[in-house]
């Protein structure tokens, strides 16, 4: 069982609240968030409610603002702690159209370019068959992030993505 503490103020100041399991709707603890403690677990946080909006992707460790988590405003609205996903193996194939047609790549470690690793600059579609995984939209790990379980993606709009652009992905482990 992992454990947050979400702050509305930076610097792990103000009203605080702390989260040991999934939350759909974070609006009558706090108004908004600036600062967060990961104490244990890896958690994905969303901006709205229902785990819906921008996702963040976050392991153990202190968060003093918002630039930290790569936050695009101080809404941090639903969160649920990420299970079952942590192994010695983890593997993704990505396609170039939806569906999981066209050509394909095989993944099995992080990568910070996908242009340059992969020489592709968007994915339409991906199968996780081991482990969990953070997909960015910017190279080196940068720009909205979105997280992938084990299972069927059929189309980038399955990921929650508004774009099939991937600039860099890496694998979720417990640290």
């Amino acid at each position: 069982m992992g454990k947050i503490t979400f702050f509305e103020d930076k610097s792990f100041q103000g009203r605080c609240y702390e989260c040991s399991t999934d939350c759909p709707d974070l609006r009558s603890y706090f108004s908004h968030c600036n600062s967060i403690k990961v104490e244990s677990g890896c958690w994905v946080l969303y901006e709205h409610p229902n785990y819906a909006g921008n996702q963040y992707v976050l392991s153990p460790g202190e968060y003093p603002d918002q630039k930290q988590w790569m936050g695009f405003n101080d809404s941090i609205k639903s969160c649920r702690s990420i299970k079952n996903v942590y192994g010695k193996s983890w593997k993704i194939k990505f396609y170039e159209k939806q569906d999981f047609g066209g050509k394909a790549a095989e993944c099995v470690d992080d990568c910070p370019s996908v242009y340059e690793t992969l020489k592709f600059r968007e994915f339409n579609s991906c199968v996780v068959t081991d482990g969990a995984w953070v997909l960015y939209e910017q190279p080196n790990y940068h720009g909205h992030q979105y997280f992938l379980e084990r299972g069927e993606y059929h189309s980038y709009t399955d990921w929650g993505a508004t774009s099939p652009a991937v600039g860099s992905f890496r694998r979720i482990r417990e640290f």
